[in-house]
């Protein structure tokens, strides 16, 4: 499954280093064939410490996590909307990513210039979020227009999905992120048909966004709470990353990044936070498949049957599928092996009913 997210950002607020940091994490691409090679997409291994111990018990000859790949997107300036800057291509790159990972500096440096000349990070994230609702504005609008033929001669399908536009279209001249209004979209009458609207207008402010307030050691702090207070108000998630360490931890071995961190007083992992936070947010999780030749990690959307998540490795085993043998990874390294497992009733049969649960090792059967 292939899932990206972006990496937006005001100039010098960290961006870049931020990508450099998680792209030293990354992984080879030739285990992943949906993946771009290109120099501004990193393929970042999901932390999961699941894999290594079923890798472990089951002697496997190679370990291959779940991953998430990373677009380092242009950087954004204001009025991009119209066109400033890179702005038509910063916009364009948005919209083909799952995630929006948008950093804002939350650090004092007289070395390293605000394009707004102050540290503000609420109005950062105002301008940037403004930029996407404007673009959306744009998008909506010309839908209305191609669509104002069909709507004045009454096509029914004109005017329903006419009806959703104009419900969008207000929230966007409220300046308002169309995220926070997906709940009562999805919740009301024309749901199924907001739901098909939103797929085919690929919106910028619909997209999850997951704040990344970026910090640096020695830099002078500003005051986060008013920040994390706004994005909460927005019904948004963040977290709190220092890139310029972790660029620096992601450098070193990992016997010697303990010790580096316990040199500076640094206790957490922000870009590993990341990470999980992005993968959290789309509402994914893993389960695995585990041998002498391989473990691996497949991810798939939450509530995925059994079927749905055979076809992460291949359509056979949705199309073919016939049962499979289920059981809990922490079940399984507890009995010690698939032996003990199936004699304390641990390993089940499921059929094409069972809700993959997180955490599950499955052998399908076609």
């Amino acid at each position: 499954m292939n899932i990206s997210v972006g990496i937006v950002g005001l100039p010098n607020v960290g961006k870049s280093t931020l990508f450099n940091a998680l792209t030293r994490k990354g992984v080879p691409a030739e285990n992943y064939p949906f993946c771009t090679i290109d120099p501004s997409v990193g393929i970042v291994p999901v932390p999961d410490e699941r894999v290594g111990l079923l890798a472990d018990f089951s002697k496997s000859a190679k370990q291959i996590p779940a991953v998430i790949e990373f677009v380092d997107i242009a950087g954004l300036v204001k009025g991009a909307s119209a066109g400033e800057g890179l702005g038509n291509q910063f916009l364009q790159h948005i919209r083909e990513v799952d995630v929006i990972a948008e950093v804002v500096r939350v650090y004092e440096d007289s070395n390293i210039a605000h394009v707004s000349g102050r540290i503000d990070p609420i109005d950062d994230i105002e301008t940037i979020n403004l930029e996407l609702v404007l673009s959306d504005l744009q998008t909506v609008s010309k839908r209305m227009a191609s669509l104002a033929r069909d709507v004045k001669r009454g096509d029914k399908a004109a005017v329903a999905e006419n009806m959703i536009l104009l419900k969008l279209e207000e929230i966007l001249k409220a300046g308002q992120m169309v995220s926070s209004h997906l709940a009562m979209l999805m919740h009301s009458q024309e749901r199924e048909n907001a739901a098909n609207v939103l797929k085919n207008l690929h919106l910028l402010s619909a997209k999850p966004i997951l704040y990344v307030l970026n910090k640096k050691h020695g830099g002078q702090m500003i005051e986060t709470k008013p920040t994390e207070d706004f994005i909460t108000k927005l019904g948004a998630k963040f977290v709190v990353v220092d890139a310029k360490i972790e660029g620096e931890l992601s450098e070193l071995e990992i016997d010697d990044r303990a010790e580096f961190k316990q040199g500076l007083g640094v206790e957490d992992d922000g870009v590993n936070d990341l990470i999980k936070a992005s993968y959290e947010l789309l509402g994914l999780e893993t389960y695995f498949t585990t041998g002498p030749d391989e473990t691996r990690a497949w991810t798939i959307k939450k509530g995925s049957t059994a079927p749905e998540a055979g076809l992460a490795i291949h359509t056979d085993f949705k199309e073919k599928f016939i049962r499979a043998e289920v059981v809990f990874w922490q079940d399984l390294l507890e009995a010690g092996s698939y032996a003990a497992a199936r004699e304390k009733g641990l390993v089940r049969t499921e059929g094409k009913e069972y809700v993959v649960k997180d955490g599950d090792v499955i052998e399908f059967k076609i």
